[in-house]
């Protein structure tokens, strides 16, 4: 069984997962949180209530629907989560602060983790002769490499990244297919009606997403999350990729692990078949 790091993910991790599903009140309470992290470790719910300018009995509530016993639960834990990034970003250069970024996210990623929901998807790609993978923009790169590493070890899978070819190809799948969805914010529109037509099929869907709730995970079967906050002006950096990444790791490894031996063969076949094309 796994650890977690600070009894849970962090605080920040947890809203920006759930922000999709937020109210218009949630959206004042977790503007103020972020803008002002280290102000609300000395706030009561009452001053956080005026602060953010919502009644506070919506305080309790969002509290709550992230899941935490209440503001004094979620607080404990934010100020773990300030102290280790006051320390870490303090004296850092910027090439230290992207090997933090980086190998923050991937740690992030494991602590949400859901150790099920990464299991039933490698059992459905094991079973399933027809994987397709679908991603747009910068996850279709992410696509591209599962794409390669699935083909390494055996598996009949294709990739499609132009929108008209996905809706196309998502109109001939069946009970027996199986989807995997790469988007990080699960709101890409083309990527959403493609996986709805999928799902129409009867097809098992496997969202790889940043957020909880989106209107990707409405249809998927299996939703495995990525921890990487990016804003719009990030969109498609490094650090998000590095994070789908991982997932798929996790994915073709224990897909590998479940086969080792055809795997082995099927690899052996591939390195001696591409050893001839160099001098």
């Amino acid at each position: 069984m796994k650890t977690r790091s600070m009894n849970g993910p962090k605080p920040s991790i947890v809203m920006e997962q759930n922000k999709h599903n937020f109210t218009k009140s949630d959206h004042k309470i977790y503007e103020y949180i972020l803008a002002n992290p280290e102000s609300v470790l000395y706030h009561s719910l009452t001053e956080l209530s005026d602060a953010s300018k919502v009644a506070e009995a919506t305080v309790l509530r969002f509290f709550r629907k992230l899941g935490y016993k209440g503001f004094q639960d979620f607080k404990f834990l934010l100020a773990q989560e300030v102290a280790a990034e006051s320390s870490q970003h303090s004296q850092e250069t910027y090439m230290e602060r992207i090997r933090t970024n980086m190998v923050q996210s991937i740690e992030d990623t494991y602590d949400i983790l859901d150790v099920p929901s990464l299991e039933g998807s490698i059992a459905a790609i094991d079973q399933s002769e027809d994987v397709v993978i679908f991603g747009i923009g910068s996850s279709g790169i992410a696509g591209l490499d599962m794409h390669n590493r699935l083909m390494r070890i055996g598996k009949n899978v294709s990739i499609i990244t132009d929108p008209h070819f996905q809706v196309m190809r998502a109109s001939s799948l069946n009970e027996k297919s199986v989807v995997v969805a790469i988007s990080l914010t699960g709101s890409t529109k083309d990527i959403v009606d493609t996986v709805q037509i999928a799902k129409e099929k009867k097809a098992i869907v496997i969202a790889l997403t940043n957020y909880v709730k989106s209107p990707l995970t409405k249809y998927a079967d299996y939703i495995l999350l990525t921890s990487a906050k990016e804003n719009p002006l990030d969109s498609g950096s490094l650090v998000s990729k590095v994070t789908q990444l991982y997932l798929i790791d996790l994915i073709c490894t224990g897909l590998t692990v479940k086969n080792y031996q055809e795997a082995k063969k099927v690899k052996m076949e591939i390195t001696e078949n591409i050893a001839s094309k160099l001098y």
